[in-house]
């Protein structure tokens, strides 16, 4: 069997690695020339998600290139601290924290030293059965198609295009960097703060530099094209004059800003045909609330390679994948449009970060 992949991003490159530690042929081509869309971002992947990455061996370069993230305190408009959790696990085993463009090119030199190829500048405009083809009229074939090419995925429209458009989460998102080490620090500690008018949250990476981001409520088209200054600005309008430090680290940053509106997939009605599968944001993408996006894919990566390893065809293999993600993803997908809209969720999260993927174990066909 012969995979091509359609996007090289966290889904798409760890899909490749694990169907190639399956002993399947894999392909991944992406659609931008180095990296992808929202590359400026920050992320933390949680305890499944660097369990999905043990599965398949690749955990090293992701610690590497990042630093550990303990756990969390919640703070509310006044100042007060109202609850204080811990991640459970510290060291190389828990939570890390690192920017999305260092986690692309981690994940992408470990996927090239495995021996997979990647081609850039392959924005895919068709496919049928087996083929692929992209913008820049070349083809690629294989006996399936993967789509890993994100929220805005054209394979999801091709498997069904009837499927639904991304929903407005009502937020933009603003993230920023700091390296003023004078400004209020949160050593590998998430500090979440409920102001008066938004959501901000922060934490300070052992050199000293502050990750910050903010949640702030929008309507979709609100705040279109921004420069990083003007970015800034809104986050910063946003905190000004409130007695907590959040406009104080939004004024302490320079041009390393970057935002944009968050939406979610909810629900994707069909996630396959007998040639073609969607794995992660292509197929379910939540709000940036839960911080759960970056693992889910992890997992779906590494579950989707074990069903194509252990069943007889591609499309008994699809519905097993299907049959074991697609629960487990929407739930999370709800309980992040929850945190995102105020509402106060489940705080039990054993659910999604107790999650464990046994590599050898064998897939059941049912």
């Amino acid at each position: 069997m012969k995979a091509v992949i359609i996007g090289g991003g966290i889904a798409g490159t760890v899909t490749a690695m694990a169907l190639r530690r399956a002993g399947i042929e894999a392909s991944v081509h992406e659609a931008y020339e180095s990296g992808g869309e929202d590359a400026g971002a920050f992320l933390t992947i949680m305890h499944n998600g660097m369990d999905a990455l043990r599965a398949i061996g690749a955990e090293g370069p992701v610690i590497e290139n990042s630093f550990a993230a303990v756990g969390l305190e919640l703070v509310t408009p006044d100042g007060k601290t109202v609850e204080q959790r811990s991640f459970g696990t510290d060291g190389t085993h828990g939570p890390r924290t690192l920017k999305r463009s260092s986690l692309y090119l981690a994940l992408q030199e470990e996927a090239i030293s495995r021996g997979i190829t990647f081609e850039r500048g392959k924005r895919l405009v068709s496919a049928s059965p087996g083929v692929a083809r992209f913008e820049d009229g070349t083809v690629a074939e294989g006996d399936i198609l993967i789509g890993a090419d994100g929220l805005r995925s054209v394979l999801r429209t091709i498997i069904d295009p009837s499927c639904p458009p991304p929903r407005s989460t009502g937020l933009d998102v603003v993230y920023g960097y700091t390296t003023d080490t004078s400004v209020p620090q949160a050593p590998s500690l998430y500090r979440m703060i409920q102001s008066l008018h938004a959501f901000f949250g922060y934490t300070s990476a052992p050199d000293g530099s502050t990750y910050w981001f903010a949640r702030l409520p929008t309507a979709e088209g609100v705040r279109t094209g921004l420069t990083p200054e003007e970015w800034r600005t809104a986050a910063f309008v946003t905190f000004d004059g409130e007695p907590l430090p959040a406009a104080e680290i939004i004024a302490s940053t320079g041009d390393d800003v970057f935002g944009g509106h968050a939406y979610d997939v909810p629900s994707t009605p069909v996630w396959f045909t007998e040639s073609m599968v969607l794995v992660g944001d292509a197929a379910h993408a939540a709000s940036p609330a839960a911080g759960q996006g970056a693992s889910m894919a992890l997992e779906d990566s590494v579950v989707l390679a074990q069903c194509l390893r252990d069943l007889p065809d591609a499309p008994t293999a699809f519905a097993a994948y299907e049959r074991l993600r697609r629960a487990r993803v929407e739930k999370l997908v709800a309980s992040s449009a929850a945190v995102s809209s105020g509402t106060t969720p489940d705080r039990d999260r054993n659910w999604l970060y107790r999650h464990h993927i046994e590599w050898d174990a064998e897939i059941p066909r049912i």
